[in-house]
């Protein structure tokens, strides 16, 4: 469902959580947080306000909310958001090979950062996901939760876009 920002404005808050809860998996809290900062101007405003509340949270706050998502390519029940982005670079149809290789991939990168692999899958295919694992693989623990708190916000600013016209 879409809504408008004149509509969100006049939001309780309550409305607003049920509304915008899922923007940030698993974690409504933000929309929450972020619904005492209206009117938002815009739903850039609006996304500039959740990603100040995301940066602004404490590290194992952040940690909590980068665990929230699920393994790409999964085939494990997730949240209706993910299962459309993913969907539309056609994790949800690999063949078997290439499911073997994404869950290889997610399993190294869990074991070595402990925690899921995030990005923002709408501004790439499988092929630079599937470059960007390897890459980053090679990362260190503290770029890594920097990137994932950065793709959250780049995947929230996309679900924004989706739910606010």
């Amino acid at each position: 469902m879409s809504y408008s920002i004149a509509a969100l404005n006049q939001m309780s808050r309550e409305e607003f959580t049920k509304a915008l809860g899922s923007i940030f998996e698993q974690t409504p809290e933000i929309a929450t947080q972020s619904w005492r900062e209206r009117p938002f101007d815009d739903v850039q405003k609006l996304h500039q306000v959740m990603a100040d509340i995301v940066n602004e949270m404490s590290e194992s706050e952040q940690l909590k909310l980068i665990c929230a998502h699920p393994d790409l390519g999964s085939k494990f029940k997730m949240a209706e958001s993910s299962v459309l982005e993913q969907s539309t670079v056609g994790l949800d149809q690999l063949s078997a090979i290439e499911y073997d290789r994404f869950q290889k991939l997610n399993q190294a990168y869990k074991e070595k950062f402990l925690f899921p692999f995030i990005i923002a899958v709408r501004n790439h295919t499988k092929n630079s996901i599937l470059a960007a694992f390897e890459q980053r693989l090679q990362n260190t623990i503290e770029i890594e939760k920097h990137r994932a708190i950065a793709e959250i916000i780049e995947i929230a600013r996309w679900r924004l876009i989706l739910a606010v016209k």
